[in-house]
């Protein structure tokens, strides 16, 4: 086993206290354009807003709270006290590899290159300094965002073709790599459970012999994702690098 369970990927996320223009402090929003997320609240409160298929919504956050929701749902967390919440992605490494497309004004979206420049964050410097560039990041992303809850009070949920259209453009390219990703981690682990049923039917005890324990080590240092900080963890046989502006 190379991770946890079902192929998926789990953090731990303390969402962002900043105050945006708007008034309202916290993350990114963004979607994901291959992967499902789902949090479990664990302390504070807030709440999630969503563009999707059915419009705006706002979805209150408090501890037991279980929220999910599929690819192509733009979301925005909004800390409103402490708000703390472990994260379940599909796919483990699709959103590490870049699933994520953040709503960056649209002609940010338009140019490959300048949306890879608005969307990373330096990799070296004090924690002063990339929170000072994940905050611009959001701020930056919220241009996008007002222009998108703009549209889709004045046309309906339709007006998210556009910015669907973009994001699909912009993580084309990385299809293949996702997809070798894919097999390696999620295709394997419904590979190994359809040979474990198949064992089991035919009456042999198949990966039972094999079975064992692995534990994963939290990494030294909260990440700056794109709504908090985050604390991720390291399996023994990990083989793909954390990083890049999919992480949350």
């Amino acid at each position: 086993m190379a991770g946890f369970p079902g192929g998926v990927a789990l953090s731990e996320l303390a969402v962002y206290d900043w105050e945006a223009a708007d008034g309202c402090a916290g993350g990114t929003p963004h979607l994901h354009t291959a992967s499902s997320e789902g949090y479990v609240v664990v302390a504070g409160t807030g709440a999630v807003q969503t563009l999707s298929s059915v419009g705006r919504e706002e979805h209150p956050l408090a501890p037991g709270d279980i929220v999910s929701f599929t690819p192509g749902t733009v979301h925005r967390l909004i800390n409103g006290g402490d708000l703390r919440l472990l994260v379940v992605m599909s796919n483990a490494g699709l959103p590490e590899a870049g699933d994520a497309v953040m709503t960056f004004p649209d002609d940010v979206l338009a140019d490959p290159e300048a949306y890879a420049r608005a969307a990373a964050l330096p990799t070296g410097g004090s924690d002063d300094e990339r929170a000072a560039a994940a905050r611009s990041r959001r701020d930056l992303a919220l241009e996008g965002y007002a222009s998108l809850c703009a549209a889709i009070d004045a046309e309906g949920p339709a007006a998210l073709d556009r910015f669907h259209r973009r994001a699909t453009a912009l993580v084309r390219p990385r299809v293949a790599q996702w997809r070798t990703i894919w097999q390696q981690t999620v295709a394997a682990e419904t590979d190994a459970t359809r040979a474990q049923l198949d064992a089991l039917e035919a009456g042999r005890g198949g990966a039972l012999g094999e079975a064992a324990v692995t534990r994963a080590t939290p990494r030294d240092a909260r990440g700056f994702g794109m709504c908090g900080r985050l604390t991720t963890w390291q399996w023994p046989t990990q083989a793909i690098e954390d990083g890049g502006p999919g992480r949350k």
